[in-house]
């Protein structure tokens, strides 16, 4: 199983990026989707987390900013960050319980958010 992230990048204050992550190999199918972030000189924390159902949660600093949704036939997360700040630049993971096979990472994609 591997997770492949996509849609890092550089972007200015106010601006948007669509991050992905989709589940390759011995996938029969994905449970909870979660995405994560780590700032340099900071824990990694959790941003936002999707279960199966479509339940979705998300830290505070993002709350109305960005989004978080599945395509369950493509084995696939993703994170869509809006009105995006500084503050939130940092190497976002992507976090996902594989049905059967346990719990995987993604490689990590940098975002960067000048001001």
């Amino acid at each position: 199983v591997q997770l492949v992230e996509s849609g890092g990048g550089l972007v200015q204050a106010g601006g948007s990026l669509r991050l992905s992550c989709a589940a390759s190999g011995d996938v029969v199918s994905i449970d909870t989707v979660r995405w994560y972030r780590q700032a340099p000189g900071k824990q990694r924390e959790l941003v936002a987390e999707i279960t199966r159902r479509g339940n979705r949660n998300f830290v505070d600093s993002v709350t109305g900013r960005f989004t978080i949704s599945r395509d369950d036939a493509q084995n696939t997360g993703y994170l869509e960050m809006n009105s995006l700040k500084p503050e939130d630049t940092a190497v976002y993971y992507c976090n996902i319980d594989i049905r059967y096979k346990g719990t995987y990472w993604g490689q990590g994609t940098q975002v960067t958010v000048s001001s």
